[in-house]
């Protein structure tokens, strides 16, 4: 039987024995809020995993994983969510879906290594992999990045043409609620940049002082 088969049956099987989640086949992988993703049709890029499986939790991670020569899809990924309990909702929803006509794997991953963990991991070259496909609320910070500003502001639009929307759509709480917990973070990210900013510049005035308070000791000493 293979994989997607086999996680539909205890699907089903839990389904109609109404198992608790402590029980459930789930529960071995409660420290773990990685999912494997096979089968993916090879054009979709890391923005269309992403807009499939956001649709049950915040994505803070995705390795589309590629060839390293030619740079195409292998058709699997390996996407990590803010919410562990997320991941259970993916399997449960998307396993065994079909998209472009393919039927796509989703499973846990109980530990998945990544970025350094790696034997074959290249600081540099993850570095731009992440800069370049990834959208920006995933893309790593590096020194002098300057975009939370710009993204506060962009949370500050949208939550504007939110808020315009009918009051009666279903949506408006949910997109609102969503676009609003972006700004806060947005806003935390860029609180904790500046305070790491003003600290490194303090800590460089104070080396800066440290040579002419001993050459004032040493003139001190020199005219007694």
């Amino acid at each position: 039987m293979n994989v997607v088969k086999e996680i539909q049956r205890l699907n089903a099987h839990e389904l109609f024995h109404s198992t608790s989640a402590s029980s459930s086949w789930h529960a071995q992988y409660a420290s773990s809020a990685y999912i494997y993703i096979g089968g993916l049709p090879y054009n979709l890029t890391e923005g269309d995993v992403i807009a499939v499986f956001s649709q049950y939790g915040e994505v803070v991670d995705v390795n589309l994983v590629r060839d390293k020569e030619t740079g195409k899809s292998k058709g699997f990924a390996f996407l990590a969510y803010e919410d562990q309990r997320s991941t259970t909702l993916a399997v449960d929803n998307l396993n065994g879906i079909k998209i472009i006509g393919r039927t796509i794997r989703v499973d846990h991953v109980k530990e998945y290594k990544s970025g350094a963990e790696r034997e074959d991991y290249d600081a540099e070259e993850d570095l731009k992999r992440r800069m370049h496909i990834l959208p920006d609320h995933l893309k790593p910070r590096v020194e002098g990045d300057a975009r939370e500003d710009s993204e506060i502001e962009t949370d500050d639009d949208e939550i504007r043409k939110i808020k315009e929307m009918d009051e009666e759509d279903p949506m408006r709480a949910y997109l609102l609620k969503k676009a609003e917990k972006r700004r806060r973070k947005a806003k935390r990210r860029a609180e904790k940049d500046e305070k790491r900013k003003d600290k490194s510049e303090h800590k460089h005035k104070k080396r800066r002082r440290s040579p002419s308070v001993e050459g004032s000791d040493r003139r001190h000493r020199d005219r007694r």
